[in-house]
Parts: structure tokens; C-alpha cells; sequence
């Protein structure tokens, strides 16, 4: 099976999920009363929405190279990130918006009903199975090096830990009575606060990358490693790299002694490549410019 269909396989399991979940929390929100399990159902549908997100823009990741872009597509997966992490923050602040005007009328004195059962069983449900998908998302995404994968999993764990939230908030409502009916609306202001976190830290991500951002030091110190493991590099230098999409790019000024041939100079360049690539993977890309000790 390739990248590609892993990928696609795992985000169509993730929709089927989301789509029978928020059908169910609507449902469960209206019948049984609950703000917060309201809240819960449209972080799902947005769950949904990212899943097609992820199922197009991977596709378009996964094009080969072609005379318009010679590094290839892999920013589309980046951008992928991007519009997830907004519809993240979108939905953490709606969430959180909608909570807080509950709060404030139930402190104004305006009457509020405690939510029924069916909306704490909606959200156990909730619980379980998207903890589920989460970590068999997350376990692709990290064979398949994907990073709209991975920020799609953190989307199906941010829904998990809102139906936490919305769990605790409902069944305190309810084992409490109506005067502690606040509760509901206080866990949806408290799920909007994680799903922003997490959407902060998705957009975090993508940015450095559109703005090419170099990698984590202790990346380029492990590239450095690799190739100074041929014994005739004496010197790295203008060491340059960036993510594109779910690879890395590569560019280096290595010295090497000026009495080798222009073969023998080769021979150790192609070595180098090789050798990155086994360490970062095969569609690593690299430029390396050669220069004689001074």
C-alpha cells in the first residue's frame, strides 16, 4: 500500500466516525438540552471539514515535480496545516463565545435547564471512539511522515478532549441539579480553550515553514554528523535547510583536499547524498558545493 493510499484509507475511517458523531451530538444536544454538546457536534462537523481538506491537499502533495515546480508539491501539505489549524481557532472562538454569553445570563439570574442524560452518554461515546481514531491516525502519520496527517490527529484529539470537557460540565449539571446548570456552558469555554491552543500551535507550525524557517538545531547538527562521517570533509559551512511539505531540503558548502580528482570529489558527494537520504529520507533534496581546503 502506498503513502498515499495509507493516508487516504485512515482519513476516510476519521470521517465515517466524524460524520455518525456529529449526527449523534446534535441529536443528543437537542434532545437532551446541552450548550456544550451542542458545541461538541460543531467541532465535529469541523472535524469532517478537515478531513476533506486533508484527502485534497495531499493528493496534490503527492504530485511528482514538473517544470513549474522543480522542488515538487510537498507545500500543499503545509498549507493543508494551515487551513486546519483556522478552522481550529474559528471553532475554539465560536465555542468560547457562545459559553461565556451562557455564563454571563446565569449570572444576570436568567433560568437555565440542566441537561439530560442522553447528552452525557452522546459524549462518552464521543470519548472513546475518537481517542481511537486519534491514535491510529497519529500512528500513520508518523510512518508516513505526514504532517497534515498529524495535525489532523491532533484535531480528532482535540475533539476527544472537548467531549471530556463537555462530559464533566454535563454530568456535573446533572448529578447537581439546575442551579449548578452553569456547568454546561462553563465546559464549552473551557474545550475552547484547548482547541485554540492546539489550533495556535498547528499555525505555529505551518507559518515557519511558508517562511522557510530553518530546521531545529539539533536536525542540522545531525546532518552535520552524517557527513562528517567521510573522513575527507574537513569543513561544513553555509549550511542551509527548510521543510517542504513532508521533506527536507539540504544545502551545504563542504572542504575537501585539493589534490583529489574531479572523480574522486564525486564519488564522495554521491556518498554524501546517499547517506542523507537513508537518514531523512529518499526524497530528501540536497545541493552540495565542493571546495578545496585553504
Amino acid at each position: 500500500m502506498t503513502r498515499q493510499q495509507r493516508i487516504y484509507r485512515v482519513t476516510l475511517m476519521g470521517s465515517v466516525v466524524n460524520i455518525v458523531l456529529l449526527t449523534g451530538k446534535f441529536i443528543a444536544g437537542i434532545l437532551g438540552n446541552s450548550a456544550a454538546m451542542i458545541a461538541d457536534a460543531v467541532h465535529s462537523l469541523s472535524d469532517f471539514l478537515t478531513d476533506i481538506v486533508v484527502l485534497v491537499f495531499v493528493r496534490l502533495s503527492n504530485k511528482p515535480a514538473d517544470c513549474d515546480h522543480d522542488y515538487g508539491h510537498g507545500k500543499y501539505e503545509t498549507i493543508a496545516t494551515s487551513v486546519i489549524g483556522i478552522a481550529l481557532a474559528v471553532v475554539g472562538v465560536m465555542l468560547g463565545w457562545n459559553g461565556t454569553e451562557k455564563i454571563i445570563s446565569f449570572f444576570a439570574g436568567e433560568p437555565q435547564q440542566a441537561p439530560e442524560v442522553i447528552a452525557l452518554v452522546a459524549a462518552l461515546v464521543s470519548i472513546t471512539s475518537k481517542e481511537w481514531v486519534y491514535r491510529i491516525t497519529r500512528r500513520v502519520a508518523d510512518e508516513t511522515n505526514s504532517q497534515a496527517l498529524e495535525a489532523n490527529a491532533w484535531h480528532h484529539r482535540s475533539d476527544a478532549l472537548s467531549s471530556v470537557g463537555t462530559a464533566l460540565g454535563i454530568g456535573g449539571a446533572i448529578l447537581l441539579g439546575g442551579q449548578w446548570a452553569v456547568l454546561d456552558a462553563v465546559a464549552a469555554v473551557i474545550v475552547s480553550v484547548m482547541i485554540i491552543q492546539t489550533a495556535a500551535r498547528l499555525l505555529r507550525q505551518a507559518s515557519g515553514e511558508l517562511l522557510e524557517e530553518s530546521l531545529p538545531k539539533e536536525t542540522e547538527d545531525r546532518i552535520t554528523g552524517v557527513v562528517c562521517r567521510d573522513k575527507a570533509v574537513r569543513d561544513v559551512h553555509n549550511l542551509h535547510t527548510r521543510k517542504i511539505g513532508s521533506n527536507i531540503a539540504i544545502e551545504m558548502h563542504l572542504r575537501l583536499p585539493g589534490e583529489l580528482t574531479l572523480t574522486e570529489a564525486h564519488h564522495h558527494a554521491s556518498a554524501i547524498e546517499q547517506a542523507l537520504r537513508e537518514e531523512f529520507g529518499t526524497a530528501t533534496h540536497i545541493m552540495l558545493h565542493m571546495e578545496p581546503i585553504k
